[in-house]
């Protein structure tokens, strides 16, 4: 039987622009998850992203009722948002797969709401580039041509590229395309990022976790990966590409992600079996 996969998108990507990557992960899993977060006016963005959370503890309980345990896989914000709300989902959730969502801790934590209080979170977020981020083309083909001009995209998939301009634009109602996640819900969600909740509440939870890193992710280098080693162990796998590895090489982040929630399986089943061993041993009759 095939498992569910509950996706969740990174800010400013919504879920129909990773649609290269989750047919790769066919016909092991099959892949569903919230279009677009912060959109909803009664879940908007706002420090810790508690609504956020809401909107994709609110999705998955609405999913039908298989008796499967569902794997939460998330990419930048999406991973975020996995380990905050498997908290809420347990034991409904087998594992989770964080992509390239660094675990902020520490001291890190502390420097960023500190920043953040004085403006300077702008340093290691693209805030000014998101509200200057243009948002309407005359049509689809034109999308494609400004996004495949920039550096920044020279790394993607083409087929991923591709999906960006249709998927990632939606008609404006005047015959052009706009931008399907607004500018101002990207920015808004980036300003209010978790510091040390998510290393906290993934401390606690029971189902594993696994991250999955670019190897030249710029803004895995600003964090550092101690806090997230040491929230998933030898669960820590790579990809080549930056932050956005994902869009970069779909076939090599899903074939990481499979590894991930194949280890996650086998770390499974031998702790239901010790604990079934547990439970089928003789009771001491001296106690």
């Amino acid at each position: 039987m095939t498992d569910t996969l509950v996706f969740s998108h990174a800010n400013g990507f919504p879920l129909p622009v990773y649609r290269r990557l989750l047919d790769a992960l066919r016909p092991d899993f099959e892949s569903v998850g919230v279009p677009r977060f912060g959109h909803d006016p009664s879940r908007p963005a706002t420090t810790d992203w508690p609504y956020l959370v809401d909107e994709l503890v609110e999705y998955v309980n609405a999913l039908p009722a298989t008796g499967q345990r569902l794997w939460l896989v998330g990419h930048s914000l999406g991973g975020y948002l996995s380990v905050l709300a498997a908290e809420r989902l347990r034991p409904r959730v087998a594992g989770v797969v964080m992509l390239d969502s660094p675990v902020i801790a520490g001291a890190r934590a502390a420097m960023l709401r500190l920043a953040r209080g004085f403006g300077l979170d702008r340093l290691v977020m693209p805030l000014r580039q998101t509200l200057q981020r243009r948002k309407h083309w005359p049509d689809i083909d034109a999308a494609h041509e400004h996004y495949a001009a920039k550096p920044a995209f020279a790394r993607w998939h083409p087929e991923v590229l591709r999906d960006y301009a249709e998927r990632g634009t939606v008609a404006d109602g005047r015959g052009g395309r706009e931008l399907f996640f607004d500018r101002g819900v990207e920015y808004r969600i980036y300003r209010s990022l978790p510091t040390a909740r998510v290393a906290a509440v993934g401390a606690t939870l029971d189902a594993p976790i696994a991250f999955v890193g670019g190897r030249d992710s710029r803004e895995l280098r600003h964090v550092g990966v101690r806090a997230t080693r040491a929230l998933v162990g030898e669960r820590l796998y790579w990809v080549d590409g930056g932050h956005l590895f994902p869009m970069e090489a779909p076939d090599a982040t899903a074939a990481q992600i499979r590894r991930a929630i194949d280890a996650m399986r086998v770390l499974q089943r031998t702790n239901d079996t010790a604990v079934g061993c547990a439970s089928d041993a003789p009771m001491d009759p001296s106690v």
